[in-house]
């Protein structure tokens, strides 16, 4: 040969597979125990899933062991159960009661032993949510909302209800007002209920003469120990000791008819808002004789800008931004959209300027803030004000504190010095009402929009 024997390069049928490269460890003898195809397919694929579900189990076992170093939270679990006839939907608590709103009435229990005190189902309304406030002597104040947004005001005075009146009840069910919100004063001494009717909105608030309330039931002293032995000859024929028990098995009469107590004084009303159209006045002077010798800021009706001017703006406004407006946005309706307020009871402070003739006490609210929705100014309004015979249905306030941007929420810390307001523009300003000035503001992504703010 002229040429030296060359090694031929490997083929690819020659090539090792990846399960025999470690074929010298195998046993010789198992050589002819290895699956054929296509078995030892099916074995790599169930082998894959197996390692697969071993690493998932791997990586839970590591979370499960890392969950058991973190402090975990106490469970608690419930000592009693209140088995009521219906349904219940709320509940509040006050004193040593708890106050249930079932689908036919009122339940008072008592916290100490869970036992039924009371029940009121006279009309078999349901109640839809409940404000309790305790006055002290074994007497509460409750405010109670039906399915149909009646608002009933009961006196509860050693565990018996007593109805004192239907704040929003109308002899024309046509012309009926349903409640939308209801907030009772920290005490009991006001209480703000909320109305909307067909096309409109309007606050009201009551003074509650609790003091009376007390004075009166102590003359009634008889009638009420009268109900109270006539309940325990009731509950003594039934002496269980569990803590589960039905309503209807204690046919107690709660309702005490004979006795009747004071009613409640509207004392403001309030309603939204009018929009700002153009003026009247044919000279400042004009404008200056309907502003108020004490009222620094209003709501911005007594101004020199006309009609004309109005106009001529809003269309400056729509040709230059015409791309951006949509077409629902220039539809503008006339009627009146019934609209949403929040309100919060305040205690006297120096923003709230209360004449020498009105006697404060430093826990009793010495007035309200509310502002309504697309409004930019947060109204207050004093509450220690003459009674009237005919009250005032739209009250200028006397406070007034405009924002940059319409107020989207707003909350009042528990000792009612520090007031939140969350503005359309994703801006929180916290506010000292005594010493009359901001004390923080934080701007939020435009993105976000706020529903809601609370003090911790």
């Amino acid at each position: 040969r002229k040429h030296p024997l060359d090694i031929p390069p490997p083929s690819e049928k020659d090539w090792l597979k990846d399960d025999e490269e470690d074929f010298f460890l195998q046993d010789p003898d198992r050589k002819c125990d290895a699956l054929p195809q296509p078995f030892r397919m099916v074995n790599k694929l169930v082998m894959m899933v197996f390692e697969n579900a071993m690493e998932i189990i791997e990586r839970r076992e590591m979370l499960r062991e890392a969950q058991k170093l973190k402090v975990q939270p106490t469970k608690f679990f419930p000592t009693a159960e209140f088995q009521v006839t219906g349904r219940a939907n709320c509940l509040a608590v006050s004193g040593k009661y708890i106050f249930v709103g079932l689908s036919v009435g009122l339940a008072a229990f008592k916290a100490s032993d869970c036992k039924e005190a009371c029940a009121w189902d006279a009309v078999k309304t349901e109640i839809c949510a409940i404000h309790a406030s305790d006055l002290g002597n074994e007497c509460h104040i409750l405010l109670a909302v039906d399915e149909m947004g009646l608002v009933w005001l009961f006196f509860f005075h050693k565990e018996s209800f007593l109805l004192i009146k239907i704040l929003n009840e109308t002899e024309d069910i046509s012309k009926r007002n349903t409640s939308v919100e209801v907030v009772l004063s920290p005490g009991g001494d006001y209480a703000g209920v909320l109305l909307q009717g067909n096309a409109k909105a309007w606050l009201e608030i009551y003074r509650l003469p609790k003091d009376s309330w007390m004075k009166e039931m102590e003359k009634n002293a008889g009638a009420a120990e009268a109900c109270r032995e006539k309940r325990s000859s009731w509950t003594t024929q039934d002496s269980s000791q569990t803590d589960v028990f039905l309503l209807q098995e204690s046919p107690v009469p709660a309702n005490k008819a004979d006795a009747k107590l004071s009613l409640p004084v509207l004392l403001l009303q309030v309603k939204p808002p009018k929009p700002i159209t153009g003026s009247s006045f044919k000279s400042p002077l004009d404008a200056l004789k309907k502003v108020d010798d004490g009222s620094m800021l209003g709501l911005g009706y007594n101004h020199l800008i006309k009609d004309s001017q109005w106009e001529q703006q809003e269309a400056i406004f729509r040709r230059t931004y015409r791309e951006y407006l949509r077409a629902e946005d220039e539809r503008e309706s006339k009627e009146e959209i019934p609209r949403r307020a929040t309100f919060h009871f305040l205690l006297p402070s120096p923003i709230l300027q209360v004449g020498p003739e009105m006697k404060v006490q430093p826990d009793v609210p010495a007035g309200i803030s509310v502002h309504w929705d697309g409004s930019h100014n947060l109204c207050m309004y004093l509450l220690n004000r003459p009674l009237k015979e005919k009250v005032d249905s739209d009250p200028n306030p006397d406070v007034v504190w405009p924002c940059a941007a319409p107020i989207a929420c707003s909350a009042v810390s528990s000792c009612s010095r520090y007031l939140a307001l969350a503005c359309e523009d994703a801006t929180i300003t916290i506010w000292d009402k005594h010493l009359g000035y901001p004390l923080s503001v934080t701007a939020i992504l435009e993105e976000r929009v706020i529903r809601g703010i609370h003090f911790l």
